[in-house]
């Protein structure tokens, strides 16, 4: 007769699991504001984008290739923008039925029959020249976060007497990059990624850890997702210039986790999966990607690790 465990026949990854539910705290970016890192000085241009701003509270410091308009044609109802990276040129079309091109001393416009004039947003073009040619990147340098009381603290307000912002600058930036900020909002509202194993060695403490776990998601403060956020996509992405929780995170012995070995998760989950961002988010040891997904087991023991893994 067989001994081996129930469900092992399925690779054995759900006979050799401890307990028949476990837990993953899953957190994600759902707003996102891109600003050149000199521009945080600029109140006057920072005004129109506060709403968004102060919802923000994680912040990446980063290198992106500076993009330049060397001008534009339009072939029949076909606008083509001319752009330049890295000294390479390409052309990102726009459908334009019922407009025609001007240009005056260097201004460019689409003007229509009644001579209102138009213009393709160019942080959508960036977005385009990322999405369809591979050609805008964001170098992740260095993550942090700014919270404060309730929220009380924006990541423009840390990032104004910021020593890593100003030893990144100091040091300089890639002939042909630009130093950038990507200001991140985390979704406020938790979320609770639960597995259920019937195949494994505890089957009947379901209700209690099923209980653990939205009490766990309904208790974690706003301020400890943000902490969990930060810590989980610096292990992640590994910047050059970030120290803490590189190495460290996850471990039982960092504040932050606490409550959630407390309640027993097995695993935190932090997402940045913006379908507008303008460009491919990487670092040393990530490669080029618009959607990154930082997927943290919290036990060492394989019997713990039913998320990731497999």
């Amino acid at each position: 007769m067989s001994t081996e465990p129930k469900g092992a026949g399925m690779g054995g990854v759900f006979g050799r699991a401890l307990n028949d539910v476990e837990h993953a705290l899953g957190m994600y970016a759902y707003s996102y504001c891109t600003i050149p890192a000199e521009a945080i000085y600029d109140k006057e241009l920072l005004q129109p984008m506060m709403e968004v701003i102060d919802k923000c509270h994680i912040y990446c410091i980063g290198y992106t290739p500076i993009v330049d308009f060397v001008g534009a044609e339009q072939i029949d109802d076909r606008l083509t923008l001319k752009l330049k990276v890295l000294g390479q040129e390409y052309g990102v079309d726009y459908q334009v039925p019922g407009l025609t091109l001007k240009e005056d001393e260097g201004y460019w416009c689409m003007e229509d029959a009644e001579g209102e004039r138009y213009w393709p947003d160019m942080e959508q073009a960036q977005s385009r020249l990322s999405s369809e040619f591979k050609a805008v990147t964001f170098e992740v340098k260095y993550i942090g976060q700014a919270y404060g009381k309730e929220g009380s603290r924006n990541a423009i307000d840390r990032l104004l007497k910021h020593e890593t912002l100003q030893k990144i600058a100091l040091k300089g930036v890639p002939a042909g990059y630009k130093l950038t900020l990507l200001l991140l909002a985390i979704q406020p509202s938790n979320q609770l990624i639960t597995m259920l194993n019937p195949y494994a060695k505890n089957g009947d403490s379901g209700d209690a850890r099923i209980k653990q776990g939205i009490d766990k998601a309904y208790n974690t403060t706003e301020a400890e997702k943000i902490s969990l956020y930060e810590a989980a996509l610096i292990r992640y992405f590994y910047p050059e210039f970030n120290k803490e929780f590189k190495d460290s995170f996850p471990s039982t012995n960092l504040k932050i986790l606490q409550d959630c070995y407390d309640k027993d998760f097995s695993a935190v989950v932090a997402e940045i999966c913006i379908d507008e961002l303008p460009f491919a988010l990487f670092s040393e040891s990530v490669q080029p990607k618009f959607y990154h997904v930082a997927r943290h087991n919290l036990h060492k023991a394989e019997d713990r690790k039913m998320f990731f893994g497999y």
